[in-house]
């Protein structure tokens, strides 16, 4: 920090990573005394950098939400993990933030140092997500709205549109939001239903926010719960499965929301719901350890299909 300038720019970094920053400790780390400080601080105010003095025995200093945003100042680690942050923000179904990615990469790289850009222009150029699922569109208002909600505790009014492409309207307490399978979904209570639901954002076709308040359970898991309630929908088949292996095993080899596990003294029973038995067949084949197929019959017919499939698969050596 030899120049005057470099020293400005190195105090809107500091106001940057803090709430707020009494002066005294401000001018220690920049080197100069208070009313140098001072001066710092209206040269950033001209410059439009929103910078608010906060009263006090000391004083201190803090960045105001403005009409726009303050030159960032990124470290090359902190450019890193923006740049990677963009990746996944193109590719995760938000419709009205592509352009805002790709324009925001742009303006990164053109302040990179120039190693620094290579590196990143190969992350985005080469790294794919594996994404099994088709990615629903959707705008970024509802996850907005609905994040706003959960946070500030607010019920809200939906209007949403089921599968089947009746309309409805209810209220509903957001406890949280999650991701999954190519699609965003809120999680909470519905007092339509009087009991916790799960809703597709790219459903919804209206948010109101109420002046009504509640109060979320203590550490609600939105992912697990989604993952849970997925696995345990209606369908076809009721599948029930001892897998005779510990709870640790069974859940780094299969998946939450392949169904509800329970462990017993010696294995695990794994209680699920399925359309595609030959599927369910497929994920129990790939296990290392031994099961038992307690419910359906047909899931065993399943199993036995795909051994044999596996079986007409496998060459004869020739002598």
């Amino acid at each position: 920090m030899s120049t005057p300038t470099n020293r400005v720019l190195a105090l809107l970094e500091l106001l940057q990573n803090a709430d707020e920053l009494p002066g005294a400790a401000l001018a220690h780390q920049l080197g100069v005394d208070s009313r140098t400080l001072r001066r710092y601080i209206v040269k950033l105010q001209d410059m439009g950098v929103p910078v608010q003095s906060v009263r006090g025995r000391y004083g201190a200093y803090r960045l105001m939400p403005g009409c726009k945003l303050p030159p960032l100042m990124l470290t090359d680690k902190e450019a890193v993990a923006v740049s990677v942050g963009l990746l996944f923000a193109r590719q995760l179904g938000l419709a009205d933030t592509v352009d805002g990615a790709h324009s925001d990469q742009a303006k990164l790289e053109r302040v990179m140092p120039p190693a620094l850009r290579g590196k990143l222009r190969a992350v985005s150029g080469v790294v794919q997500l594996e994404l099994s699922q088709p990615v629903a569109s959707m705008h970024s208002e509802s996850l907005l709205e609905m994040s706003s909600a959960a946070q500030e505790r607010c019920r809200v009014r939906l209007r949403y549109q089921a599968a089947n492409q009746d309309v409805s309207e209810r209220e509903f307490d957001c406890y949280g939001l999650a991701w999954r399978s190519g699609r965003w979904y809120a999680v909470g209570h519905c007092h339509l239903r009087g009991n916790l639901r799960s809703f597709r954002l790219d459903r919804i076709e209206s948010v109101t926010p109420l002046t009504v308040s509640f109060l979320a359970p203590f550490d609600f898991d939105a992912v697990r719960h989604l993952a849970l309630g997925l696995a345990t929908l209606p369908r076809t088949h009721a599948i029930v499965v001892r897998l005779k292996t510990s709870l640790a095993t069974a859940q780094t080899e299969l998946f939450d929301a392949i169904g509800l596990f329970r462990p017993l003294e010696d294995a695990v029973m794994l209680y699920s719901q399925a359309d595609d038995l030959p599927w369910f067949a497929r994920q129990l084949a790939r296990v290392s350890f031994d099961f038992e197929v307690l419910e359906p019959p047909e899931l065993q017919d399943a199993i036995k299909a795909c051994a044999q499939r596996l079986l007409g698969q496998v060459t004869p050596r020739v002598a």
